[in-house]
């Protein structure tokens, strides 16, 4: 196999790559907010239901909840998989994992925000909605912009995880040159990939976070 191919092969990989990477954070950080406020919420089954859910997405491993997703239309429902589910596959199990990760970010900068700001807010005339969206929500954002940057970049490395259920992103096209190559060239390939796109979003990460940064 030349090289030219390789890259070509390789580049598939890497696009369904960018692909999960970018659904997932389109999806899982806004679900993540509503996952946290459903973890605050005073209604007690709510609150209990999303105790559970965060509790089994974070005390599970994620090729688990690929697997689950992937095979239960068919074990549980008697559906045919199809081909094409495997990627609606991928992306539910990426995004719901992902929620119960940002949920718990979002719940902790939630709680770090002192109670006064709530009291002075209802004192200028501002309601719940308007004091969470105007007061609440940008220091929230500020404040937890360090630990989404990790679980972004964990995000990166999780997409080989996709391999497990037969989905052709880069780790899974490297590992399929190099054994019918046998050359480990591919493997060097996909790890540059991995590095340069992490790389490349921590950059854009700490810009966030500095320009956020009111404190300077």
């Amino acid at each position: 196999m030349s090289l030219e191919v390789m890259l070509k092969q390789l580049s598939q990989g890497m696009v369904t790559s960018i692909e999960i990477f970018t659904l997932t954070l389109v999806l899982s950080l806004p679900l993540g907010l509503v996952v946290a406020l459903g973890r605050i919420s005073k209604i007690k089954p709510l609150n209990i239901f999303m105790r559970i859910y965060i509790s089994i997405m974070r005390g599970t491993p994620l090729m688990l909840q690929l697997l689950v997703v992937y095979f239960s239309p068919y074990y549980v429902f008697n559906i045919p998989i199809t081909h094409n589910y495997r990627m609606y596959a991928v992306i539910i199990a990426f995004v719901l994992n992902y929620a119960a990760y940002f949920g718990e970010i979002y719940r902790g900068g939630i709680e770090s925000i002192p109670k006064g700001q709530y009291e002075a807010a209802k004192v200028l005339g501002y309601s719940k909605s308007q004091t969470f969206i105007k007061i609440v929500l940008p220091q929230v954002i500020k404040r937890v912009i360090p630990s989404v940057t990790n679980e972004v970049i964990t995000l990166i490395k999780d997409t080989s995880l996709a391999f497990s259920i037969a989905v052709s992103e880069m780790f899974t096209v490297a590992k399929a040159i190099a054994a019918s190559e046998k050359t480990m060239v591919s493997f060097a390939a996909a790890g540059l990939f991995y590095y340069v796109f992490n790389f490349i979003v921590a950059v854009i990460m700490e810009s966030i976070e500095k320009k956020l940064n009111y404190y300077k």
